[in-house]
Parts: structure tokens; C-alpha cells; sequence
């Protein structure tokens, strides 16, 4: 079945305002939102578990496609995870005035406050006024003019794609990965009913609307009963791979803690390369028990190669060799970039160093996905123009190496 508003590509992503045959799809409800953003992070806070209903809200009483908004959000914010510059406690949705380095951008007082603003942002990109805006970068960007030449110089209404291209210049690939986010809905979230359809009364409070139960596609079958959660967990995993680029990576994961497994037949969409580049020796030694932590993230079809830091003669050391002492490690991940940033992660007695390659205008997206998939409560600590450079920190910082 066709929905409305799949994106095969980014070229795709649909006009901002609502009109016409440019409809929010019947299926986007926020209770199969929230459903969505929860699969992708298991730990999002409490605090938001109405952030779809107020963008459904606030959606369409401005008339946004607010669910390509919401899946913005979820670029934005790592999933609800919040882990560059902009804290949860902010109520930030879009990173507005968070230009980087340190700085953290606006505070909003509550979330329907801050997906409010982020709203009213994505309509003046638009060409509309906002008379009352919430955030005060809206209110300087009106002021100050900063879109209007750019503005007139486009044909026709303002895509999401278009947006894309001012709202995050140097991230080529900002409106790729809004589009995959849609494509992983669209895809597989709209063939399950509804879990909670009673928040989409909520969101249009008094107007009247019923609620919408026929767009809950009945879930998918195998011989005329349900599938097995282990075939539905497979599929899960298959849509992940399926929409994520080359430079995203399925979140979710702990750092692996042992070599990972052999790339998954037919995988699609490679993790960040990665190397350790001390204790080889102990992970040659380890066997699946690991598997556990290792998670379907880091099962891509990205080459993983294992070098000991102290050379050939190291690897042919015993296995109960200096890697079972050592309380630290250096790790080497790259997203093909040629900056590179220090991510601390402490796992137990052990802090790990990964030295991530990121690409320039996507240093925090890059940074984010990974701390959120394989460093969970990991921290930058250091930024590099070269991984060379990066590289001898590392091993500063760990010196057991």
C-alpha cells in the first residue's frame, strides 16, 4: 500500500505548509510516533512522551507538515538523546541558536513551547510572518532579513529539501537523513495499528475530530497468523540497514567490547570503520559471548580490521598478555572525514578512546550517532584538523597502549 508522502530520496522531501494533495498521511498519529522514536531509543525521558502530540498539535494549527518536522527532530537530537551542545533540560528541538563549539542555543520553558518555535522556524523558511514568535532566533532572522533574498530567488513553494540547504549549509547530507528517518516510518510503522489513538484527540483538543482507527493497517501475517517476534525483530533490523546511509549508524549499541561479528549477508548501509588499536590479542582470544553487547548496529557491511599497537611482535604474544591489564583502550572509527574528534567512554575499569573521523559540517550529527551507539555516556574531549594528530593524543591519554 502507498502512502502519501514516502520518500524514495531526498529530492522528495515534501513542501513545508499543508495544502492541496500535501497532507500529513491518516497513519502519522503520535501514538505510532512516539512508538517510532522509541525504537530507535530505548531511554528517551518521560518528559517527552507528549513531544508528538504537540507537534501533531501545533502542526496543524500552522499548517506544517509536522511530521517531517518531527523527523527532523529526530536528526536533530539524536533520537531524543540529546547528546552534542543542546541539553534535554532545554525543550530544543531544532537546535535553534546552538551554532556549534560549546553553545547551547535557546531554552525553552516547556516542550509545547519549544516544538512550537521549532514549528514557527520551519513557516517563516516558508515566506510567513511570524507575528509572536517563540524563539528569538525567528526573531532576529525575520528582523535582520537573513532569508529574504535567498527566498525570492526560489521557484515555487519551500520544500523541506530546500530548507535543508540554509538550515545546515556545510551538511550535505542533512536532507538524506530526514528522508531516511521518513523512509523507516513510513515503511514499517504505518502497517501496525495505532498503540495509543486516543493522543490524536487529544492533540486537536475540542474541534471534534474523531479519531482516525481505520488508518491502522492490520499487522503483517505469515500463513494467516501473526509473525513471530523474532521474524518482526529481523524485519526491524532489515529496515534499519535498508535506511541508513553511509554516514548514519543504527543507535542503540554499546561500544563493542569484543571484535565484531562477520558483516550480515546482504547488508546494507555501512557503520562507521573501526579499529582497536590495542588489545588485539585479548579480543582474538574472545569468543561469542560478547555477542550480547554488540548489537545489530555494528553488524554492517563496514571492513573491521584489528591492529595490536605494539606492532607484529605484540601479536604474537600470548593472550593473557599487557591488553588483560590494560585499563584503557584506543579505538579508531571513521565516517570518511579528515577532522577528528577524542570520545571518552568508560566501560567498568576500562575507558575506552575512540578517535572518530567526522566530516566537516557534520561533526556533532557524526559525533552524536556514535557516542549514542557504541559510547553510551561517552563524551568528547578533544577535536583535531587531522586523525593524526587525534591519534597521538589518544595514546597520551592511554599510555598503556
Amino acid at each position: 500500500m502507498g502512502i502519501a508522502g514516502n520518500p524514495a530520496v531526498a529530492a522528495d522531501l515534501p513542501v513545508l505548509k499543508t495544502g492541496g494533495a500535501n497532507k500529513v498521511p491518516a497513519c502519522a498519529t503520535p501514538g505510532r510516533m512516539m512508538s517510532f522514536a522509541t525504537s530507535r531509543n530505548g531511554r528517551i525521558s518521560s518528559q517527552f512522551d507528549g513531544v508528538a502530540t504537540e507537534y501533531m498539535r501545533h502542526g496543524e494549527a500552522l499548517s506544517v507538515r509536522w511530521d517531517y518536522a518531527f523527523f527532523q527532530m529526530l536528526v536533530e537530537t539524536a533520537n531524543l538523546s540529546f547528546v552534542g551542545d543542546v541539553r534535554a533540560s532545554q525543550n530544543n528541538f531544532a537546535g535553534l541558536g546552538a551554532t556549534g563549539g560549546g553553545v547551547r542555543g535557546e531554552k525553552f520553558a516547556s516542550v509545547s513551547d519549544g516544538v512550537k518555535a521549532h514549528l514557527q522556524h520551519i513557516l517563516m523558511y516558508a515566506g510567513e510572518h511570524i507575528a509572536d514568535p517563540v524563539a528569538e532566533r525567528t526573531r532576529k532572522v525575520q528582523e535582520w532579513g537573513v532569508l529574504t533574498s535567498w527566498q525570492k530567488s526560489l521557484r515555487g513553494p519551500m520544500t523541506f529539501a530546500q530548507l535543508t540547504r540554509k538550515w545546515s549549509p556545510k551538511d550535505r547530507g542533512y536532507a538524506r537523513d530526514i528522508a531516511a528517518v521518513a523512509g523507516a516510518f513510513y515503511n514499517r510503522f504505518c502497517q501496525s495499528p495505532d498503540p495509543r489513538p486516543e493522543l490524536v484527540a487529544e492533540a486537536r483538543g475540542q474541534r471534534g475530530i474523531t479519531i482516525d482507527t481505520a488508518a491502522a493497517i492490520k499487522p503483517v501475517t505469515e500463513d494467516g497468523k501473526l509473525k513471530s517476534g523474532r521474524i518482526i525483530a529481523k524485519a526491524a533490523i532489515a529496515d534499519t540497514r535498508a535506511t541508513s546511509g553511509p554516514a548514519r549508524i543504527a543507535l542503540g549499541a554499546k561500544i563493542p567490547a569484543a571484535e565484531p561479528p562477520p558483516p550480515a549477508a546482504g547488508a546494507a548501509g555501512p557503520a562507521p570503520n573501526y579499529t582497536i588499536l590495542n588489545g588485539a590479542s585479548e579480543i582474538a582470544a574472545s569468543d561469542s559471548s560478547g555477542s550480547d553487547t554488540t548489537t545489530d548496529a555494528a553488524r554492517t557491511n563496514g571492513e573491521v580490521k584489528v591492529a595490536s599497537a605494539a606492532g607484529a611482535a605484540a601479536a604474537s604474544a600470548p593472550a593473557t598478555s599487557a591488553a588483560a591489564r590494560s585499563s584503557c583502550r584506543v579505538w579508531q572509527a571513521s565516517y570518511g572525514g579528515q577532522k577528528a574528534v577524542i570520545i571518552q567512554a568508560i566501560d567498568g575499569p576500562q575507558v575506552n578512546y575512540t578517535v572518530l573521523d567526522v566530516n566537516e559540517g557534520r561533526e556533532q550529527r557524526e559525533v552524536a550517532a556514535y557516542i549514542a551507539a557504541y559510547a553510551k555516556g561517552g563524551k568528547q574531549v578533544a577535536e583535531f584538523a587531522s586523525p593524526s594528530r587525534a591519534l597521538n593524543k589518544a595514546f597520551e591519554m592511554c599510555p598503556e597502549s
